[in-house]
């Protein structure tokens, strides 16, 4: 079985990708993995720099083609914020609790209409001494006014989607996985996945 890297600390993520990849028959191996490279500092100021930062760092440590993905959630009504801050939205990374409190207190007063938002992912595949390649994906929908769903992570329980009548973390995890931002990423990687295959499996 083919294995790919993914630079990623992040337990839901890293269970996104298994499931995504498992049906291409390639293993996911992510940072958890190898806990000496340490936490990549995100300093770029769009999703296409901060995975490039991520993938370039762990594919020139370990010397070989690894994704990373930098995704976040883009929300109409506040100028496209949390945006690239998602994951430290309220200022402590990774609280899903405190950045859901602030997203819901910062939309007060916000009608339904206007509380358009869309999940982004850019995926960055990165090779030793090759160009990287990016390819990204978005999924629209509406900030809802509670809590909705135990499913997912950060994001998912007030992320409405209008097709389904369900927040993000009330649908099941295989179609989450079918319709997700990261998904659609995926799906305009799929026809670069042999030839990012072949170079894996030749180091």
């Amino acid at each position: 079985m083919s294995k790919i890297i993914i630079a990623t600390a992040n337990k839901g993520k890293a269970k996104e990708f298994e499931k995504i990849f498992a049906k291409f028959n390639i293993e996911v191996a992510t940072l958890a993995d190898f806990p000496e490279i340490g936490e990549i500092e995100e300093t770029g100021t769009t999703f296409a720099e901060n995975a490039a930062l991520k993938a370039e760092t762990v594919a020139s440590l370990l010397n070989q083609t690894v994704i990373a993905d930098d995704s976040g959630l883009i929300v109409d009504a506040l100028d496209g914020a949390p945006g690239v801050y998602s994951a430290r939205y309220s200022g402590v990374a990774h609280d899903d609790a405190k950045n859901n409190e602030k997203l819901l207190k910062n939309l007060e007063g916000v009608e339904p209409a206007k509380r358009t938002a869309r999940f982004h992912c850019t995926l960055a595949v990165a090779t030793p001494s090759e160009k990287t390649s990016f390819y990204t994906g978005e999924v629209e929908g509406i900030i809802a006014e509670q809590l909705c769903g135990t499913n997912g992570f950060g994001y998912d329980p007030l992320f409405f989607l209008p097709d389904f009548g369900l927040t993000m973390a009330e649908i099941p995890a295989e179609k989450k996985n079918e319709i997700s931002h990261r998904a659609n990423a995926i799906k305009q990687l799929e026809k670069d996945l042999t030839e990012v295959v072949e170079k894996v499996t030749k180091k």
